[in-house]
């Protein structure tokens, strides 16, 4: 049984686009999407520094879009589930068939600018968690005012806030925790800090018509799969402002009876943690063309 799955911010690098666009077709495809949405996709994938893209509103559609890319250059693929961590939710809805392409992109075009935009009201950022317990981590993020936005399993959790809160953190870690690690994000999502952001993506979903998943679509907000589109689309809204609960997407994969993961171009985030809290389940990251044909011989064996 095979989860196809999507990273989400922070996953994208420099240059990381460029060798998927030598592929037949890419080049065309994502220029087409970069008209539709009003960002050059190729520039900010191919050419534009760290910083560039880190920009919120830049790093989105460059991640979905990126996602998309690398998905169709594996063929048919027939998953048994899809999922996506944060911003990845979009990627997988597409997969899922509950927005096609451009759908999704016009989607993530308006939630990054509008998480930018909620982003830039309060100097605000994320950090990663290495180690501890949840149930002594969780109670000291809240005693600092942080939220902890991801859960993430495996051992991770990502906190967010002000960024004097994350400075408190980084002076009063957790029992248990070994190291504070800030994220390559420009905002504190999933908090109350993105609540401006729910209202524009709210007016953004309106506009939208979404067919029901035909695959098993597992959500962020509590690791359960959703059976209609309508709520598929009105829990992406929702997302921004709630914490990640990717810990409980990985559950409900080991519950359906995954034994593998294929994660989308810019793989490598969600495959580390399936290695860590999916023992027995094979994993693959696609991280250039290079790794199609393994991905392909991976799909073939665990695909429904």
């Amino acid at each position: 049984m095979l989860v196809l799955v999507a990273p989400g911010q922070g996953a994208q690098t420099p240059g990381f686009l460029t060798p998927w666009l030598e592929l037949p077709g890419a080049a065309d495809r994502l220029g087409a999407w970069s008209d539709a949405i009003g960002l050059d996709l190729a520039h900010y994938g191919t050419q534009a520094d760290a910083d560039a893209i880190r920009d919120t509103a830049v790093a989105q559609p460059l991640l979905v879009a990126a996602g998309l890319l690398s998905a169709s250059a594996l063929g048919e693929v027939a998953p048994s589930a899809v999922a996506g961590h944060s911003v990845g939710e979009i990627t997988a809805a597409a997969f899922a068939g509950v927005l096609d392409d451009a759908a999704a992109l016009g989607l993530v075009r308006k939630r990054g600018l509008a998480m930018a935009e909620a982003a830039a009201i309060t100097e605000t950022g994320m950090s990663a968690l290495l180690g501890g317990d949840p149930e002594t981590t969780i109670p000291h993020l809240e005693k600092l005012g942080l939220t902890p936005a991801n859960v993430n399993g495996a051992g991770q959790i990502v906190a967010a806030g002000t960024m004097e809160e994350l400075a408190a953190l980084e002076a009063d870690k957790p029992e248990g925790v070994r190291r504070v690690v800030a994220l390559k994000v420009a905002g504190a999502f999933h908090t109350h800090h993105m609540a401006p952001a729910v209202a524009s993506l709210e007016q953004a979903a309106a506009e939208l018509t979404p067919a029901d998943p035909k695959i098993t679509y597992v959500s962020n907000k509590d690791g359960q799969a959703v059976a209609t589109g309508a709520e598929v689309l009105s829990r992406l809204v929702g997302q921004v402002a709630n914490p990640v609960r990717w810990d409980l997407c990985m559950e409900t994969f080991k519950e359906l009876g995954v034994t593998a993961l294929v994660e989308v171009c810019p793989g490598g985030t969600l495959t580390g943690l399936a290695k860590r809290a999916l023992p027995g389940v094979k994993t693959l990251a696609l991280k250039t063309p290079d790794d199609l044909d393994a991905a392909r011989e991976l799909i073939a064996e665990h695909a429904a």
